[in-house]
């Protein structure tokens, strides 16, 4: 979609250079959502963590630092732009976003 509408962007690999806590918190704080929409609830690790029964005693921090340590707990993708934070693909919400 990016590419199609001749957008700008970079592309970023988190399996291999994860979200710092910094970064998340950013997105988080951008995104105005329960910081859970940022957990992969359909990856392999969220369910062998057992995350869906941990999360909701769960501290921010500990959130922020547990999705920091491994890039697969994030759910993709991510559009990150100067005010807002999409997390997921939903294709009405990033037109309007990017305004196509």
């Amino acid at each position: 979609m990016l590419e199609a509408n001749s957008i700008a962007f970079e592309e970023r690999n988190i399996k291999e250079n994860n979200p710092t806590v910094e970064e998340l918190k950013d997105w988080h704080k951008k995104s105005d959502l329960p910081l859970q929409k940022f957990f992969n609830t359909s990856g392999q690790m969220y369910k062998e963590l057992k995350l869906k029964d941990k999360l909701p005693t769960m501290s921010e921090d500990e959130q922020y630092s547990l999705l920091a340590s491994d890039g697969m707990l994030v759910k993709r993708p991510i559009l990150i732009g100067e005010s807002f934070v999409l997390i997921g693909f939903k294709e009405n919400d990033w037109k309007v976003a990017l305004g196509i």
